[in-house]
């Protein structure tokens, strides 16, 4: 099972960075964007830390409050989670 959870975490992250590379891409080039509600989405799916890198990396959504708060945010809420699910054994 635990193979199977790091399995999911690192496809979820690697999507959420490639989405938010992707995002940028299309910024730059005045195309078509990934709605913000599948960005946050992403994260929220467990993707928080690929696309908090992917933010930093490609310097993208970091002047929105909305993104340089709630993936902090996200990914809190996540590591407590996972902290009280490994507690309750």
């Amino acid at each position: 099972m635990q193979t199977c959870i790091l399995i999911y975490l690192a496809a979820v992250n690697g999507i959420a960075f490639l989405l938010c590379g992707i995002d940028k891409w299309k910024a730059r080039r005045e195309r078509w964007r990934i709605p913000e509600k599948t960005l946050f989405l992403s994260a929220i799916l467990g993707g928080s830390v690929g696309f908090l890198l992917g933010m930093q990396l490609f310097r993208h959504k970091t002047k929105h409050k909305s993104f340089t708060i709630g993936i902090p945010l996200i990914l809190a809420l996540q590591i407590g989670l996972a902290a009280w699910l490994l507690m309750r054994g």
